[in-house]
């Protein structure tokens, strides 16, 4: 309950008293509108562009810079991808077979399906559907030319995905006029 005077909660980033007209909740605090703000870079913040790391609110792009996967494409300079929070518990591998998810073990939070594939957790803003299970878009390529894929253009066979063409040519009929040469009509 607030109290006339000076009662509310305290800001975080200022340290005086947050009213209700004025109040925005993240990390577990009641910010001013105006102290709502990057840690690093004070850019202001608001519910579509905030994260949250030990109580201290962060814009996405300096959390990813300061906490989040390290090496090449992630604006950190050449390199093989590195994350320690990532492979926690995991048996011990190299570095390139970490970055191409060769026998690692992944930390998932519960309830968080996981990717076919890579076998990593697919979280809503990545997710694609295809073969009845949930994968990630990187993953979310034919099983034989590496093609990335979409709805229109999934084929599945056996829980895995192929591009229309691939699966055409591999599973398809076979015989004349099937582009496979002379023959009978052959459906292995």
């Amino acid at each position: 309950m607030y109290r006339f005077g000076g009662g509310g909660p305290k800001c975080p980033a200022c340290g005086r008293s947050v009213y209700a007209a004025e109040e925005i909740k993240a990390a577990g605090s009641s910010f001013h509108k105006l102290c709502f703000k990057c840690t690093i870079c004070n850019k202001m913040l608001e519910s579509t562009n905030v994260a949250e790391h030990e109580q201290r609110v962060y814009c996405k792009t300096c959390y990813g810079s300061t906490f989040g996967i390290k090496g090449y494409g992630f604006g950190q300079g050449a390199g093989i991808l590195s994350s320690d929070a990532m492979y926690a518990d995991g048996p011990s591998v190299s570095a390139t077979d970490r970055a191409y998810n060769i026998t690692t073990t992944r930390v998932v939070a519960p309830g968080v399906e996981r990717c076919p594939r890579c076998g990593g957790g697919v979280y809503m803003a990545e997710k694609m559907l295809g073969a009845n299970q949930s994968w990630h878009k990187k993953c979310f390529v034919c099983s034989h030319c590496g093609k990335r894929l979409d709805s229109t253009t999934c084929c599945d066979r056996d829980g895995d995905i192929f591009c229309k063409t691939c699966y055409a040519k591999n599973y398809g009929p076979k015989g004349v006029g099937y582009g496979q040469g002379g023959g009978v009509l052959n459906t292995e």
